[in-house]
């Protein structure tokens, strides 16, 4: 079993790494080039406003789902029409939700047609994750993989060719995100038809005990999730609307966030395996989490910190590769945001560490008491910096809910660090920000210096033994 799940994780990582970077990269940010700026920073807020209150539309039903059809294998087929029922409801609610949201914001009609698909977006963006849930469940692992990468996949193929092949003027805002949704329908009918061979039954059941119960255990974990997106989302919406170019500052933002979203994909897969390690290690005994604590701290905030470094001192040439529009502004936001990529680090680690022993209560009030402090900002600092100014905001928020999660992480496994357990870490940056300017003196060219800066960087993780090999492999094969 270990074998297998180790197995099929590498395909996962393996096809995510070979598409999802491609969607993101090529094609997001070309359809960025092509539109502007403002309809650009117009969809990246709309698009936000809708992931902002995604919550509603799964309540813990996926999750939930995976551990269900694992443990579980009989009457699977009136269980799925139970949930598709139970989808259906949320969706309203969420359609309102969102929609009420929009009028108060005051977005007028062509935002709206572009919302109206962006949340149907977004409903079949969940119900196919229901639908990878479920083959999780049943070990369908290959299946699974497939599912998670085709509507990218797709996207990469039919935006593709409209941007490169046929140099067609039909890439528009608004067909970006019709071709969005043809791509996420086809792998929704796709699912559908692969899982309906395994399980044959009624589409639609409805079961208001089944449903009204996964809501009851969820609510905690719903909450959290939505303050986190708050704090994470809302400064885009925010920016958009109340600074006199909201649409092209949040254009520019938008292009350091992608880089950020990129890095922070792949900091999920960490925190997704430090979640059941953590769980077993806590209920078995404290001691044996502090080892696993500082793998993982090593591996993430060292990786992190060599990351932050060479984007910061690098930031015109990555931004020129992607870009057409490149300013200070941008530059200056997008050095902010990937910042933000250490604090959401340390993160990932305390989070999930706080979540495995049950902290959700003060997990909510850390998140509510961000969402204050971000929003509050934000309204007093956009209006004079713009995108600056909100990935300024971005950068205190992540690094305060940091610091605080990660005193009430190190409280609850019993764990003082002295001034010997930072020093790696501030040798790290020191010696980066020490060769970093150093290799501006010299002047090379920007691809050789970024290679020559990440080969320092690494060699910098060995010698401080922030990377060691013997634990890492303890805490991949470990039978948690």
């Amino acid at each position: 079993m270990q074998k297998q799940f180790l197995s099929n994780l590498i395909i996962t990582i393996l096809l995510n790494l070979l598409v999802k970077p491609v969607a993101l990269f090529a094609i997001d940010a070309s359809v960025q080039n092509r539109v502007g700026e403002a309809e650009y920073g117009l969809y990246f807020t709309l698009l936000n406003l809708t992931v902002i209150f995604n919550i509603f539309l799964d309540f813990g039903i996926n999750n939930y789902t995976t551990k269900r059809i694992a443990q579980q294998t009989t009457n699977q087929a009136n269980f799925f029409g139970s949930i598709m029922v139970f989808r259906l409801i949320l969706f309203i609610f969420y359609a309102l939700v969102v929609s009420l949201t929009a009028i108060m914001l005051g977005y007028g009609w062509r935002e709206f047609q572009i919302l109206l698909f962006l949340v149907i977006n977004q409903l079949l963006i969940l119900s196919i994750a229901f639908f990878r849930s479920h083959f999780s469940g049943l070990h369908l692992f290959k299946t699974d993989a497939i599912i998670s990468i085709m509507d990218r996949f797709l996207l990469i193929l039919i935006a593709g060719y409209l941007l490169f092949i046929s140099n067609s003027d039909l890439i528009t805002i608004d067909s970006f995100v019709y071709i969005q949704t043809i791509c996420y329908f086809i792998t929704f009918i796709v699912g559908w038809t692969v899982l309906n061979k395994q399980i044959k039954g009624p589409l639609f059941h409805w079961d208001f005990k089944g449903s009204l119960a996964i809501i009851k255990q969820s609510l905690p974990y719903a909450a959290l999730i939505l303050l986190m997106l708050l704090y994470n989302r809302s400064d885009a919406v925010i920016l958009e609307r109340i600074h006199i170019n909201g649409r092209i500052e949040a254009g520019f933002y938008a292009q350091g966030f992608r880089l950020l979203d990129a890095l922070y994909m792949f900091g999920m897969i960490f925190a997704g395996l430090l979640f059941p390690m953590f769980s077993r290690l806590l209920k078995n005994t404290i001691d044996e989490v502090t080892p696993l604590l500082q793998t993982a701290g090593n591996l993430l905030v060292g990786g992190s910190i060599v990351i932050v470094t060479i984007s910061h001192f690098n930031a015109e040439f990555f931004l020129d590769l992607l870009y057409h529009n490149v300013n200070s502004s941008s530059i200056l936001s997008f050095q902010l945001l990937i910042s933000c990529f250490i604090p959401i680090c340390i993160n990932f680690i305390f989070g999930t560490l706080l979540t495995a022993n049950g902290n959700l209560k003060i997990l909510n009030i850390i998140s509510f008491s961000a969402v204050i402090f971000s929003i509050g900002l934000n309204l007093f600092i956009i209006p004079g910096n713009g995108a600056v100014g909100a990935a300024l905001v971005a950068l205190c928020t992540q690094s305060l809910v940091a610091l605080i999660q990660m005193n009430y992480g190190l409280k609850c496994i019993q764990l003082k660090l002295s001034f010997k357990d930072f020093l790696p870490y501030l040798i790290l940056i020191g010696s980066m920000i020490l060769f970093g300017y150093s290799l501006q003196l010299v002047q090379l060219n920007p691809l050789l210096a970024v290679c020559i800066f990440a080969l320092f960087g690494l060699f910098l993780l060995f010698a401080l033994s922030l990377i060691d090999i013997k634990n890492i492999k303890k805490m991949f094969f470990s039978k948690a």
